[in-house]
């Protein structure tokens, strides 16, 4: 992903607030592949041995039954806590990949940033978080370039970018950052949506972008819904979930085309090749037999959807 919508680096608070600083409870939570036929279990879970992709994977995951996942649960509509239980966009997709590899993704809430460490350490097999694929992290390095780690694999399986929320309707007719040029918006404080808006303002020139930054998302959605901005930025599945849930769909709506497009991965320890080109073989299955287009319907992120897997394909 690129800068704009790399999770929770510089973009931190706002993706928290924009889904209401959801708590991260339950620590622990199975996703995985329902009713299992094998009753062969050597590990915390049961495998299903029939499973087209079974085979695919170490046996190190065959014996455990399980594909151990981090993820930071605070990002909704992608993962999140509801009633005690992880459940997302992304827990909806290990659920189809665990069908086609026979065995249960389970999830454990965890900090975003110890993640990557958590692979690298063995604590967790996989990092599912919608976590960008990008150059920095595949190599293991920080913002400034400097080595801190040996790097992860992605698989590739959604993309993102930044979108705009306005008014339901959207009367102001805001399909692009070009259409905000002599009008007001609405936006988080400190974030680097807020750049996004302040390079925008450079370049509408004479024709001046107004922003108004707020301590929270929601105080700049409240101003939206209110009239007195044209548009909040935030990334493209939380707008797209606000603009489905607020006000049970009557409030908001996206404004044209995200942007700054970039791609989610499933963040894999270099040295684990094979469970990595197993997942990819997941992916690809559960995009072929239709069931990754329902998870993306059913969250209302269907434009994020990609054609097929790729490894590592982040810029």
């Amino acid at each position: 992903m690129t800068a704009s919508i790399t999770r929770r680096t510089t973009a931190a608070r706002s993706r928290i607030a924009a889904v209401g600083a959801i708590a991260v409870a339950g620590a622990l939570i199975l996703t995985g592949c329902g009713d299992q036929t094998d009753k062969s279990s050597s590990g915390t879970g049961t495998a299903d041995t029939s499973a087209p992709l079974y085979s695919k994977l170490p046996k190190k995951i065959q014996d455990a039954g399980v594909i151990k996942v981090g993820s930071d649960t605070a990002y909704a509509p992608m993962e999140y806590v509801d009633n005690g239980k992880i459940v997302g966009v992304d827990p909806d997709i290990a659920e189809a990949l665990g069908k086609q590899l026979g065995v249960k993704l389970q999830f454990t809430s965890g900090t975003f940033d110890g993640l990557i460490t958590s692979l690298e350490t063995g604590r967790q097999d996989v990092a599912i978080s919608s976590m960008t694929d990008n150059k920095k992290r595949q190599e293991g390095l920080d913002d400034k370039g400097a080595k801190i780690g040996k790097g992860v694999d992605f698989v590739d399986y959604m993309s993102s970018g930044v979108s705009l929320l306005v008014k339901k309707g959207n009367p102001d007719n805001i399909k692009s950052l070009d259409d905000l040029c002599g009008k007001t918006v609405a936006v988080q404080r400190g974030t680097i949506y807020e750049d996004t808006f302040k390079a925008q303002a450079e370049k509408c020139g004479d024709k001046k972008l107004t922003i108004e930054a707020f301590d929270t998302d929601a105080e700049a959605q409240t101003r939206v819904k209110a009239g007195g901005a044209v548009a909040d930025l935030n990334d493209f599945p939380v707008t797209s979930y606000i603009a489905k849930t607020s006000g049970g769909g009557n409030d908001f709506e996206v404004g044209g085309q995200q942007s700054d497009v970039g791609l989610f991965g499933i963040a894999v320890s270099k040295e684990n090749t094979q469970l990595r080109d197993a997942l990819k073989e997941a992916v690809d299955a559960i995009i072929k037999d239709g069931s990754y287009a329902k998870v993306l319907e059913k969250w209302n992120v269907k434009d994020g959807a990609v054609q097929s897997a790729t490894i590592n394909a982040g810029k």
